[in-house]
């Protein structure tokens, strides 16, 4: 049932990898000499930068104009303004303005970057930063904050208005208050949460792992929970503990976060794409599909490709 035809016309479908030689202080970022490990960046739009695209740093993006659909991973939905995302590296992510005036809108997005590799190393001397932690794991997915709208813009222009060691303090006053919140929500894909102690951890990673690593195969609660010694409600109860979703449902967000790479990655038919990730019915598919991205895959595709906006 698998099927490679392609429309006649293939778009590059994969996000720009931005590196430090393309952020030009004419864009908005900070004179190289002037940014150290907190790089601040301020845009309009359009703008250049506003494209699918991933880099290897965090990213703090807040909204302070327009209104339009954001793409965050596999994630799409609207934006206004007050936005903050946290994106965390590789991670891909454009922001398309559906309201701008003919004379375009002179600034739009309050840009924090930084790199996880000083954070890490910092981290296993100074305890104190572990409790950003669990952030930055929550990052890999991109993490939308709410009830920071009133104080956002004013946290971001204090660390812009800083150099060295009160940058930094500023910098992680913000980070310490994003730790805190506990209101907001994962853009893309599927979120584990915590397991207690390692070897919880290590078997629920490697159920998991099988499960991610071979999506397309067929696979019972029942069998796992055999395999692990364990009756069917007790590894039921274990597996909502450990991932925050029933075994069902964390197969099926796996599979239609799969689907959703086919879906913007390639040009192969969404017919197809369900028995790729492992759906034997189409119509199960589709149920599935609407009932956790909230639109049909064929609609999801078709806003997928206003990720580009008008940058490319």
């Amino acid at each position: 049932m698998q099927s490679t035809r392609t429309r006649q016309t293939p778009r590059h479908r994969q996000p720009e990898l931005e590196h430090d030689f393309a952020r030009s202080p004419e864009l908005g970022y900070e004179k190289p000499e002037e940014a150290g490990w907190v790089r601040c960046l301020a845009h309009g739009f359009p703008s250049p930068l506003a494209r699918w695209h991933c880099h290897d740093e965090y990213e703090l993006h807040f909204i302070t104009g327009t209104s339009g659909k954001a793409f965050v991973g596999d994630w799409i939905g609207p934006f206004q303004p007050g936005h903050l995302v946290l994106c965390g590296p590789r991670l891909p992510h454009n922001w398309i303005s559906l309201d701008v005036p003919q004379e375009g809108v002179a600034t739009r997005d309050l840009v924090i970057q930084f790199r996880h590799e000083p954070l890490e190393q910092f981290a296993s001397q100074i305890p104190e930063l572990g409790e950003i932690h669990q952030l930055l794991e929550r990052a890999r997915h991109g993490i939308e904050f709410f009830g920071f709208s009133d104080r956002a813009e004013a946290q971001w222009q204090r660390v812009k208005s800083t150099r060295g060691l009160r940058r930094l303090g500023a910098f992680c006053d913000f980070l310490a208050d994003l730790a805190e919140c506990t209101d907001y929500r994962l853009l893309s894909s599927v979120q584990m949460k915590g397991a207690e102690g390692d070897a919880e951890v290590d078997q629920i990673n490697a159920i998991v792992n099988r499960i991610t690593d071979n999506v397309a195969e067929p696979i019972a609660m029942a069998d796992v929970a055999a395999e692990l010694g364990m009756s069917e409600s007790r590894f039921s109860r274990y597996f909502r503990r450990s991932t925050g979703n029933s075994f069902t449902d964390f197969v099926n967000r796996v599979r239609i976060n799969n689907a959703c790479h086919l879906l913007m990655q390639t040009d192969h038919y969404v017919t197809d794409i369900c028995y790729q990730v492992g759906f034997n019915n189409v119509a199960n598919f589709n149920r599935r599909f609407l009932e956790i991205k909230g639109m049909t895959p064929s609609e999801f595709r078709r806003q997928s490709d206003s990720r580009f906006g008008g940058a490319h």
